[in-house]
């Protein structure tokens, strides 16, 4: 899996003054827990780039002062009046230690119903789940080439050995429709909301800091 490298400093200072003062200076304040003890750091903001702005589910290896944490992402504050990066929270790995994490999906295959005229919609993005940190993959790869016209795949369809999946089961992820009938759906709901093409839990490269704030898990982090 693909490892991202941040090389920040440990951070003595808190409170709001001292975040202030760091982000004027393009320095994004960070917290790391899970691990034996809290870690507070900061870090150049261009360094989280790689990490914030892309729909892969990669790793964070954060180098503070002699020491790495190998991390994964949890909470993403964007500033509400410019949207720059002002606050990122990240979950320390432990090995024996299992996590939750949104692992984005890969769908291959092209579906029998689409061989047949119908129109691929996918509904979900990403799912959560509960594993041991070395299984956590890039994605979930879901086969749909036998899904059929009308039909639809759902979350309790996919078996992934080692995970646990959060989501309630039986939550579509992907179904085919034919034209009329998904004119009918947008007429009542709205545009399928996974007309999308499937991501992680990460903003897609050019997406707005805003989008990343939604899309980045809550993990009750505070801005400092």
């Amino acid at each position: 899996m693909k490892t991202i490298t941040i090389e920040g400093q440990l951070r003595t200072d808190t409170g709001k003054k001292a975040a202030r003062q760091y982000r004027s200076q393009d320095l994004v304040p960070g917290v790391i827990y899970g691990g034996k003890q809290e870690v507070n750091f900061v870090a150049p903001v261009l360094a989280f780039k790689s990490l914030v702005y892309t729909p892969d589910f990669q790793l964070a290896e954060i180098k503070l002062n002699g020491t790495s944490y190998r991390c994964i992402m949890k909470d993403l504050q964007f500033d509400v009046i410019n949207d720059k990066l002002a606050h990122a929270d990240f979950l320390e790995l432990v090995e024996d230690r299992k996590v939750i994490a949104d692992i984005p999906l890969k769908f291959t295959g092209v579906p029998e119903g689409v061989k047949e005229g119908g129109k691929l919609i996918t509904k979900m993005k990403s799912l959560k789940i509960k594993t041991l940190p070395k299984y956590l993959r890039e994605n979930i790869e879901v086969d749909l080439t036998n899904l059929q016209l009308h039909a639809n795949i759902r979350v309790e369809d996919v078996q992934v050995e080692h995970y646990e999946i959060l989501n309630s089961p039986r939550i579509p992820i992907a179904s085919v429709v034919t034209t009329r009938q998904l004119k009918v759906e947008e007429a009542t709901t709205g545009p399928a909301a996974g007309a999308a093409p499937a991501a992680g839990a990460t903003p897609a490269a050019g997406a707005t800091p805003a989008a990343a704030a939604a899309s980045a898990p809550a993990a009750g982090g505070k801005k400092k």
